[in-house]
Protein backbone atom coordinates (compact mmCIF):
# COMPACT_ATOMS: atom_id res chain seq x y z
CA UNK A 1 0.00 0.00 0.00
CA UNK A 2 1.05 3.16 -0.65
CA UNK A 3 0.67 7.04 0.87
CA UNK A 4 1.15 10.66 0.11
CA UNK A 5 3.26 12.09 2.79
CA UNK A 6 0.77 14.69 3.01
CA UNK A 7 -1.10 12.20 4.97
CA UNK A 8 1.35 12.58 8.03
CA UNK A 9 -0.43 15.02 10.24
CA UNK A 10 2.63 16.26 12.68
CA UNK A 11 0.99 18.50 15.99
CA UNK A 12 2.82 19.88 18.92
CA UNK A 13 2.99 18.36 22.06
CA UNK A 14 1.10 21.21 24.20
CA UNK A 15 1.83 19.25 28.15
CA UNK A 16 5.32 18.10 26.93
CA UNK A 17 8.63 19.03 25.10
CA UNK A 18 8.44 17.80 21.47
CA UNK A 19 5.97 16.63 18.74
CA UNK A 20 3.94 13.94 17.75
CA UNK A 21 2.63 12.57 14.46
CA UNK A 22 -0.39 10.43 13.72
CA UNK A 23 -1.18 8.51 10.21
CA UNK A 24 -3.45 5.35 9.86
CA UNK A 25 -4.10 4.57 13.38
CA UNK A 26 -0.37 4.91 14.12
CA UNK A 27 1.24 7.65 16.50
CA UNK A 28 4.09 8.49 17.07
CA UNK A 29 6.30 11.07 19.50
CA UNK A 30 9.72 12.94 18.78
CA UNK A 31 11.87 15.60 20.19
CA UNK A 32 12.11 17.60 16.70
CA UNK A 33 10.13 17.43 13.69
CA UNK A 34 13.08 15.49 11.89
CA UNK A 35 13.02 12.44 14.49
CA UNK A 36 8.98 12.42 14.84
CA UNK A 37 8.89 12.58 10.68
CA UNK A 38 11.46 9.59 10.64
CA UNK A 39 9.76 7.33 13.21
CA UNK A 40 6.17 7.23 11.42
CA UNK A 41 8.49 6.61 8.26
CA UNK A 42 9.36 3.52 10.02
CA UNK A 43 6.17 2.79 11.66
CA UNK A 44 4.75 2.76 8.59
CA UNK A 45 6.78 0.23 7.19
CA UNK A 46 6.53 -2.15 10.04
CA UNK A 47 2.95 -2.41 8.20
CA UNK A 48 4.05 -2.72 5.06
CA UNK A 49 3.41 0.63 3.87
CA UNK A 50 5.18 2.98 1.85
CA UNK A 51 5.22 6.91 1.95
CA UNK A 52 5.89 8.12 -1.82
CA UNK A 53 8.05 11.34 -2.09
CA UNK A 54 9.79 13.29 0.91
CA UNK A 55 8.72 16.37 2.44
CA UNK A 56 10.93 19.09 2.02
CA UNK A 57 9.62 21.50 4.45
CA UNK A 58 8.23 19.81 7.82
CA UNK A 59 6.55 22.73 9.10
CA UNK A 60 3.96 22.51 6.09
CA UNK A 61 2.81 18.58 7.80
CA UNK A 62 2.32 21.01 11.16
CA UNK A 63 -1.40 20.92 12.55
CA UNK A 64 -3.22 22.97 15.12
CA UNK A 65 -6.01 21.22 17.02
Amino acid sequence: MKINASKIKIFRIKNRKGYGAVCNGHLTEGRTLNQVYDRMLKALRRSKIEVNGRVSDLKRLVKQF
